[in-house]
């Protein structure tokens, strides 16, 4: 797929400013989600595409004209439509945006829209999920896509226990948690006692630092570590690094995570167009 087909016009709405890094991403997000859309249609009764941070819906490239559909409108636009769609958004310039946007690109979609901190409304989005039965069986595909580690694992844990979900999340390792260790680890500080559900997290990182002072790499294994224990399985090739295309640095991973087997196939496959994947232990 190239990326020319997931352009769009400047339409005058809100967007997003981003990294020119981030045109990998949304490819390397419409490509699994063609597979995952197409793939389940004959082994789920109904499919649910989650957006926990869905944004405007497009961003500009920085110092670009480039503007790309972002991943609510990349996932109306895949060829085997999702039978329902939840998009949640926080910013009301952005969700406006939002709304004006799918109703171009799909105007007959079964949407949803969510708003305030996703945080903050699990039980909301959750209400809105399908409930399973034998006679209609219901997958979600959740993606998460935070600037920062703003996401709370008991979120994710409240979603999963509630309803079958296979999740794609950003973990902002480097362009956040790096660059912020110090204010991080402060006992004043909250940011990642949320992020692991977790208020003894420090004592862990004490003693993983003994034989690994990578900071990225301990939060990293402790969010794995926390998938593994609500269900998710384990795999050698769930994660996706992207880094800056100037100065090729680190900035984040694209974590999958899934119950089955066969979502990590999927994952995979997905993903084996570009560079390849490296697992949670970085």
């Amino acid at each position: 797929m190239k990326s020319e087909a997931l352009r769009w016009a400047d339409d005058g709405l809100s967007m997003l400013e981003s990294g020119s890094w981030t045109e990998n991403k949304y490819l390397t997000l419409f490509n699994y989600l063609q597979i995952f859309s197409t793939g389940m249609r004959r082994s789920w009764g109904k499919r649910i595409y989650i957006d926990l941070y869905a944004g405007p819906g497009c961003a500009r490239i920085e110092g670009t004209t480039k503007i790309f559909k972002g991943s609510p409108l990349l996932a109306l636009s895949v060829k085997v439509p999702f039978d329902k769609y939840v998009f949640c958004e926080m910013v009301p310039p952005s969700l406006d945006a939002l709304r004006k946007r799918v109703s171009l690109v799909s105007p007959s979609a079964e949407v949803t829209y969510i708003p305030g901190d996703c945080n903050e409304s699990i039980d909301e989005i959750i209400a809105v999920i399908p409930r399973p039965l034998k006679s209609n069986t219901v997958l979600t595909f959740c993606f998460v896509d935070p600037f920062d580690l703003s996401v709370q694992f008991r979120s994710l844990r409240r979603l999963a226990e509630a309803r079958r979900i296979d999740f794609l999340v950003l973990l902002a390792l480097f362009m956040d948690a790096n660059r912020n260790e110090k204010h991080y680890t402060n006992l004043q500080n909250t940011k990642v006692d949320f992020f692991l559900d977790s208020s003894d997290w420090r004592d862990d990182w004490n003693e993983y630092k003994r034989r690994d002072d990578s900071f990225p790499r301990f939060l990293a294994s402790e969010f794995e570590k926390r998938m593994i224990e609500i269900g998710y399985l384990k795999s050698d090739q769930n994660t996706k690094e992207f880094r800056s295309t100037e100065k090729n640095l680190p900035l984040y991973h694209l974590a999958f995570f899934s119950k089955s087997e066969r979502g990590y196939d999927f994952w995979k496959k997905g993903t084996s167009y570009s560079s390849p994947q490296i697992s949670l232990d970085l």
